[in-house]
């Protein structure tokens, strides 16, 4: 048998009733990934041969939302008779297969990868039939209680409701994730029988067939725990986050108050970012050293630099350079890009816009669809006016030019450099290099003049 030869199935067949959801219950997402995609994550660290997803309940939505897995094969449980049940779907799959089986279970998305490493590595030093994990519960109320004899070899695995009282003060319970060697599960699998009160194969009867079954003990219990219902997904949500934010303190990451703040573990961030409360950090996030980010702040899927200020804003699918301030109260949604030492201020909205070097939108502008070069400044109220009903068209402004407050830059349109614009100005002409211009309506006074009604 070559060794070197894994085949990791995830059960994930199940609707999962106690969701109350008609999504599958390992479609459910948790912390910016679905269950079985963290399942699927870990099990990839073993680098499989073979990576099987048994699927049942709305089996083609699984497959749609796990296509982009690669070299992941799926194999359908057409009725759902319990976990050996499951398991016999794969034989046909697997008949020549000659190395080592894991079966883990797709709502349990808090296994650690170094974890299931561990359990391989004992599993083929004890050379076993079958080694299965464990964990000492602080509360097994319900859970099926594992014996085993001084040699840490499994003895029996015995129902809650069948323990005596001295049975259920065992704390080790059945985690319900098991290694095997492939060829003696292949042999016990056809022998499974549904002589019980569901009238379901159970996987256990087929490691109570093994011997000798090695059992490995997880240092936390909560690495073990499956998601069956809202309540149960909340509580996993939470023992994420506090593994991610006590990661990130360790390197070198302020937190004012981690309890209000969210942080996926998809996040990259770096020693001396100060992250201030009620601050959300998503996606493929980046953030670099000695930017604070908060309080009240969202930053998805985008790139900041070092040394930026990011205070009750929103910062979406974007690129901040260094040392640039955003907000308060701004939004930069959609490949916004602002360059170096920028400032972008009080409800300033950008939307797939790039700034240059040390240019500034202060106050209350909509910039969507343009390109403004280094130096330039808009004014308070101004709004690049892209779209025309169907089409969306491009701004393209200059080096050191000045937008006037309350301009209206009709696209497309291209501002040269060193322009200065008058404030109220509605622009709708492109203006060459090193200009004044005004557009607007001559004032017209009317002395003496007053409403019909005071007169």
């Amino acid at each position: 048998m070559d060794k070197t030869m894994v085949a990791v199935a995830v059960l994930a067949a199940g609707k999962g009733t106690r969701m109350k959801s008609d999504l599958p219950k390992v479609l459910h997402p948790l912390g910016g990934k679905l269950l079985v995609e963290r399942v699927l994550e870990v099990a990839e660290t073993l680098q499989p041969t073979r990576r099987l997803a048994i699927v049942g309940y709305r089996r083609e939505t699984v497959r749609e939302a796990l296509a982009h897995v690669a070299n992941l094969e799926f194999v359908e449980q057409v009725e759902q008779l319990g976990t050996g049940h499951a398991v016999q779907q794969v034989l046909p799959h697997l008949e020549d297969f000659d190395g080592d089986f894991l079966v883990l279970n797709g709502d349990a998305p808090l296994l650690r990868p170094e974890t299931l490493q561990q359990l391989l590595k004992v599993h083929r030093e004890k050379g076993q039939a079958a080694t299965i994990l464990t964990a000492h519960l602080p509360d097994p109320t319900g859970y099926g209680r594992v014996f085993c004899d001084e040699n840490g070899f499994l003895t029996e695995i015995i129902e809650h409701r069948d323990c005596t009282p001295e049975q259920r003060e065992n704390t080790r319970v059945n985690a319900g994730i098991y290694c095997f060697r492939w060829k003696d599960l292949q042999k016990a699998l056809p022998q499974l029988s549904n002589d019980n009160d569901q009238e379901e194969y159970y996987l256990t009867d087929a490691v109570n067939m093994l011997r000798p079954v090695t059992v490995f003990d997880c240092d936390d219990y909560q690495e073990t725990l499956g998601i069956n219902d809202r309540l149960q997904l909340s509580q996993a949500y939470g023992i994420l986050q506090k593994r991610v934010k006590d990661h990130w303190m360790r390197q070198g990451v302020n937190m004012i108050d981690p309890a209000s703040v969210t942080i996926e573990d998809t996040v990259e961030l770096t020693a001396d970012v100060t992250i201030e409360p009620q601050t959300h950090l998503r996606g493929k996030t980046k953030i670099g050293a000695g930017s604070r980010i908060g309080p009240g702040s969202l930053v998805e899927n985008s790139s900041i630099g070092e040394n930026v200020t990011v205070a009750f804003s929103i910062v979406r699918d974007s690129v901040v350079a260094n040392n640039t301030n955003i907000g308060p109260y701004s939004h930069l949604r959609v490949n916004a890009n602002v360059g170096e030492a920028c400032r972008i201020g009080n409800f300033v909205e950008l939307k797939n816009t790039t700034l240059g070097y040390k240019t500034n939108a202060s106050h209350l502008s909509y910039l969507g669809d343009a390109t403004i070069g280094d130096q330039s400044n808009i004014g308070a109220g101004t709004i690049t006016v892209n779209y025309d009903g169907k089409h969306k068209h491009k701004t393209v402004i200059g080096q050191g030019t000045r937008v006037g407050s309350n301009n209206s830059l009709v696209a497309p349109l291209n501002i040269g450099s060193g322009v200065t614009t008058a404030a109220g100005s509605t622009i709708v002409e492109d203006l060459p290099d090193d200009c004044l211009a005004i557009a607007r309506p001559q004032q017209v006074v009317k002395a003496g003049w007053k409403p019909k009604w005071m007169r």
